[in-house]
C-alpha cells in the first residue's frame, strides 16, 4: 500500500462504503475489485458517479495489499478537504461585496506542484481551486501536506464537466484568463482587475484544446532564456501575484 493511503483515512466493506456514499463523508476516490457486479456495487458506483467521485477499478491483490480486512471488494479513501460546488462559492462571493477570484487546474497530476500551487493560493486569498474529478491529482493527505496545510483553509471545487463549469464561472461574469506559452499576450499588458478565473493547465501539454477555445483572453509569461515553459507551480505563482498586482 502506498504512503498516501497508509495515513488516508479508508473505509471498505460494502455496507459501510454505501453508508458513507450516502451521507455527507467526503470521499476521495474509490477502489472497486474487477469482479461481477452485485445490486449493492452497482448502487456503489451509481453513487459514485452522481457525486463526481473518481473509480479505480483493480485487481482483488491491490485491496488485499491496502487492508488484510474484509473488504468485500471495495474501499473508499476519505478525503482530508471538504468539496464545494462552483454554485455554492460564487453567490456567496458576490453577496459579499468582492470579486470573486477563481484557479482553474486541467489535469495537474504531480501532487507537488499541486501543493504549492495551493500554498500561494491561499497565501493570496484565491477564493476556490477548480479541479476535474478524474485525470487529477487526488487531494489527499500528501498533498495537504505539501500545501503545508493551506488546503484545509481553501475552497476545493471538484467538478465533473469542466466544459460546464467554464461556462457557468462565463455566466456568472467572470473572465476566462488562460496562462500559455501559445499566447502573444505578455501577462503584464492583460487588464485582471475584474471577477476572474485564472486557468493553468497540465505539466506535459498544458491548457485543453477544448478549455482553451472558451476562454476570453490567453496570456504569457515573458520568457529570456532558451527554455519553452516554467514549472506549472511557478507559473501559477507568478500569474496570481499580478493579479493581486493589478488589483492593488
Amino acid at each position: 500500500m502506498d504512503n498516501q493511503n497508509t495515513i488516508q483515512e479508508m473505509i471498505f466493506g460494502i455496507h459501510p462504503v454505501l453508508e458513507a456514499l450516502r451521507s455527507d463523508q467526503q470521499v476521495d476516490k474509490l477502489f472497486v475489485a474487477r469482479t461481477g457486479q452485485t445490486p449493492q456495487l452497482s448502487e456503489i458506483l451509481k453513487l459514485a458517479k452522481e457525486n463526481s467521485i473518481p473509480v479505480l477499478q483493480v485487481p482483488v491483490e491491490k485491496l488485499n495489499r491496502i487492508t488484510r480486512k474484509n473488504h468485500q471488494g471495495v474501499i473508499a479513501l476519505i478525503s482530508p478537504v471538504t468539496y464545494y460546488s462552483l454554485e455554492q462559492v460564487i453567490p456567496l462571493i458576490f453577496e459579499e461585496g468582492r470579486l470573486p477570484f477563481i484557479l482553474f487546474l486541467d489535469r495537474i497530476t504531480d501532487v507537488r506542484n499541486f501543493g504549492a500551487i495551493a500554498r500561494t493560493a491561499e497565501a493570496i486569498g484565491i477564493d476556490a481551486i477548480v479541479i476535474p474529478s478524474k485525470g487529477s491529482v487526488s487531494v489527499g493527505a500528501d498533498a495537504v501536506k505539501t500545501s503545508a496545510g493551506a488546503l484545509m483553509r481553501l475552497k476545493v471545487c471538484r467538478e465533473h464537466n469542466l466544459k460546464t463549469s467554464l461556462e457557468y464561472l462565463k455566466l456568472s461574469g467572470l473572465k476566462l484568463v488562460a496562462v500559455t506559452e501559445k499566447s502573444n499576450v505578455n501577462i503584464w499588458d492583460a487588464e485582471l482587475r475584474g471577477p476572474l478565473v485564472l486557468m493553468l493547465g497540465s505539466e506535459d501539454d498544458g491548457i485543453s484544446g477544448e478549455y482553451l477555445k472558451r476562454t476570453d483572453i490567453q496570456v504569457k509569461i515573458p520568457m529570456i532564456g532558451q527554455l519553452g515553459s516554467l514549472n506549472v507551480s511557478v507559473a501559477a505563482g507568478i500569474a496570481m501575484y499580478e493579479v493581486v498586482r493589478q488589483r492593488q
